[in-house]
């Protein structure tokens, strides 16, 4: 096969020399993410963000291949080249899976992106599974069994899913550039020149310990900057009502849906099928936005109104001990004429930047070792004061959304609404514009 080149952003050049690789990407269910956004809502904060799940699992598969080059050229004794197809495609599907509007529409309709990821590569009606079978007939079983972390090789899998692997270098450095951020930078070349495979896994050699050090700084940074954002939750809020709002309205009047938004009615029915979560995108569902628009429904109308002119809700920050409060609030809400089930939404974004490996824990991480010279490895975060400070630690917060109305006291309510702010000043809570 004549080389495939694409011309990528982040990583300059993405060379394709894999016949299945470029099959797949050729797909049809490759293509259409082509239209879902990397990040769907943090475009309305960053409008930059525009980039999609294609690219991103491109990128992914980029960096899979310069490290499997790598793991054969200079790690012969501890990486089996034929690992390398695998952990490629792998690379290119981990999220084929993601639907419209990704974990908004998840939340709400109880769908799971690894599931479909691991249906569409298993299904033997999809393209892509048609094209993995050339492998072999187990060949989509075991791509999909990498997604599950299932898979017997684990030095595969980490490179896949760990905490530091080829899909998150390169869902930083994308999402830094669109953004127009520097927070998620980092050395991307000293990484894939120190990383190297071990006994069940990967590890990076002591030398290239400061650049790993920057890699999970930048990953902290971005979430507490970019993917944390009040106003790109603020969106997600409004979504998540919007989506609600119909789901409702269903019930009652489902001929209006079938005429305006039909490819969603599976999904009210809860019995969607895999060609009708792949019939749905963002432009799809923008579209239907759209026509609920002019919905004979105030609630409807108006969240369709808001999220797709992005009028933002309001927040506050809230913390457990002051949370008995916001039954309050929302009572003041509701007194001023909005529906609080509609304009108001608690929003909890925490994450763990970094931990260490704990076999007891529910969902055990996979720690980042160092690796000495003599072959021994040592966890990073007992070598960098940095990332210990980082370890274990919970960050984020807690945010209650509402109507921006309720804080403008020139109309018929005003006295709710001082009684509203006041809940907001004598419990010590954070209000964002």
């Amino acid at each position: 096969m004549k080389e495939k080149v694409f011309r990528d952003p982040i990583h300059n050049y993405i060379h394709v020399k894999e016949p299945i690789i470029a099959q797949l990407i050729d797909s049809k269910e490759f293509q259409r993410l082509r239209r879902i956004k990397q990040v769907p809502t943090t475009s309305y904060t960053f409008h930059g963000a525009e980039h999609n799940r294609f690219s991103h699992c491109l990128g992914v598969y980029d960096i899979a291949r310069r490290v499997t080059e790598i793991f054969e050229q200079q790690y012969a004794d501890k990486w089996n080249p034929e690992e390398s197809l695998i952990t490629m495609v792998a690379g290119l599907l981990h999220d084929i899976g993601h639907g419209a509007y990704s974990h908004t529409f998840e939340l709400l309709f109880e769908t799971d992106h690894e599931a479909y990821t691991q249906e569409i590569i298993t299904n033997p009606e999809t393209e892509v599974n048609a094209i993995l079978r050339q492998v072999s007939p187990d060949f989509p079983e075991k791509v999909a069994s990498v997604i599950d972390h299932t898979y017997a090789n684990k030095q595969v899998v980490q490179l896949i899913s760990s905490q530091i692997d080829c899909d998150r270098m390169d869902y930083l450095l994308r999402d830094s550039y669109y953004t127009g951020t520097s927070y998620g930078q980092f050395d991307l070349t000293r990484i894939l020149r120190v990383i190297q495979p071990v006994e069940n896994g990967i590890a990076f050699a002591k030398n290239g310990m400061h650049a790993v050090e920057d890699y999970l700084i930048g990953r902290y940074q971005m979430y507490m900057q970019v993917y944390f954002h009040p106003a790109s939750r603020a969106m997600e809020v409004l979504l998540q009502n919007l989506l609600k709002r119909a789901k409702f309205l269903y019930q009652n009047h489902p001929q209006y849906f079938q005429q305006t938004s039909p490819n969603l009615i599976p999904f009210f029915e809860k019995n969607p099928s895999l060609a009708n979560y792949l019939a749905l995108d963002d432009g799809v569902m923008n579209t239907y936005f759209q026509s609920w628009i002019t919905s004979e429904d105030s609630i409807l109308k108006d969240l369709a109104s808001r999220f797709i002119n992005r009028k933002l809700l309001t927040s506050i920050s809230f913390d457990e001990e002051n949370a008995s409060q916001l039954n309050d609030m929302i009572k003041l809400v509701r007194q001023t004429g909005f529906d609080p089930d509609y304009y108001t939404g608690i929003h909890i974004n925490l994450d763990l930047p970094y931990d260490v490996y704990k076999p007891k824990s529910n969902k055990p991480r996979t720690q980042i070792d160092i690796a000495e010279k003599d072959g021994s490895k040592e966890e990073l975060s007992a070598l960098s004061p940095l990332v210990a400070s980082l370890s274990g630690n919970i960050h984020g917060d807690r945010r209650f959304y509402f109507p921006k109305e309720m804080l403008q006291t020139d109309d018929l309510f005003t006295q709710d609404k001082v009684n509203f702010q006041k809940f907001i000043s004598n419990g010590h809570l954070t209000s964002t514009p």
